[in-house]
């Protein structure tokens, strides 16, 4: 019997977040021990996340039948456009649809959008459960009747990062890590990088941010904001451990070349000033941000002053989209803000 043809091979690559989306997904949250002692707030950030993006495109959200009453409630409350916004009787163990959620790819010859599905394990089998993470992407193939490809590889969205042109950014720390794929060289994980997301080269980066349970993700650090321009994390504070970690990651990305051979534009962003909950140091940062149709969702965190230069900066990146902040201050005891509670889905058709 022939070897499936792998996703790369028929023609379809991932898209670049900033390229035309059908919708957001989510996965509502409901896992107290995520955000312990703080978890009360949570449903109502969702809720205003759904009414923003809902007023630029559709959002739909993973979540057990027996919590959607109560969902639909909060966004309704919020001001959520509710004809944008669809449920789907999903449960899952916990809310990071970033990670868990399929990893959508399109076939620019065809059209055709479908699914990525990877291996989940929580970071390293840190949260168990996560046998119901695990059924998302096959269940939402399922549902909207998309082709789906499945690679055994332990991969979350949060540690990539894409330009759509065929350049993929991760991180040594995470993708290199041993509770992930021991098994795998880094140049089988490349491998499987390329088949499966369409990408020509990897670039890698070395550690993520203090405080990241999920061992250096990406998005809490470096991100394209088009085909040749990073948007990156700085430290300015030297006695900060992070200055030394994105300081190295900033000279990596110096000496990074497109498929071209020329420098990318690299544009700096602030971090937060720490902050801790219950004595431990949160993830916080800016770099969290979600692209969306027409706008750009900004993670706050009650700093007004570094707050404000955020939302600049990032503006500055994406000229012509509304720049919205969110308070992700409650969200982020659960280690995560917009963009690790979401995963875009391209939308169909011929480009």
């Amino acid at each position: 019997m022939a070897a499936q043809k792998s996703p790369a091979a028929l023609g379809f690559r991932m898209p670049a977040e900033w390229e035309p989306q059908t919708a957001i997904w989510l996965s509502w949250p409901h896992k107290y021990a995520s955000w312990p002692g703080q978890f009360r707030p949570v449903p109502y950030v969702y809720a205003e996340i759904v009414k923003q993006i809902s007023r630029f495109e559709e959002v739909r959200l993973n979540c057990a039948a027996k919590l959607q009453p109560r969902a639909k409630r909060l966004c309704a409350a919020a001001g959520a456009d509710m004809s944008r916004v669809t449920f789907y009787n999903h449960p899952t163990n916990d809310a990071w649809c970033r990670d868990h959620g399929p990893i959508f790819v399109k076939n620019d010859r065809t059209g055709e959008v479908a699914i990525t599905d990877w291996a989940y394990n929580a970071w390293g089998d840190k949260y168990p459960p996560y046998d119901l993470d695990n059924k998302i992407p096959p269940s939402i193939a399922q549902k909207l009747k998309l082709r789906r490809f499945v690679n055994d590889m332990i991969l979350e969205g949060g540690s990539i990062d894409v330009n759509g042109q065929g350049l993929l950014l991760t991180s040594e720390q995470c993708l290199l890590n041993k509770n992930r794929n021991p098994q795998l060289s880094r140049a089988h994980i490349e491998q499987n990088l390329k088949d499966y997301l369409g990408v020509k080269q990897v670039l890698w980066v070395g550690d993520g941010i203090i405080g990241d349970d999920t061992d250096g993700h990406i998005d809490d650090i470096t991100r394209f904001y088009k085909p040749d321009g990073f948007i990156t994390c700085v430290e300015s504070n030297k006695r900060d451990p992070n200055h030394k970690i994105l300081e190295e990651n900033l000279e990596r990305l110096c000496a990074f070349r497109t498929l071209a051979g020329k420098r990318f534009d690299i544009v700096t962003l602030p971090m937060p000033k720490p902050f801790a909950f219950q004595g431990q140091q949160v993830p916080a940062s800016y770099a969290n941000f979600l692209i969306i149709n027409g706008a750009v969702l900004v993670p706050q965190f009650r700093q007004p002053k570094r707050d404000a230069e955020a939302r600049e900066i990032i503006g500055g990146c994406f000229k012509g989209r509304e720049v919205i902040g969110i308070d992700c201050y409650h969200l982020i005891w659960g280690l995560g803000t917009l963009h690790c509670i979401s995963q875009q889905q391209p939308a169909s058709g011929k480009v």
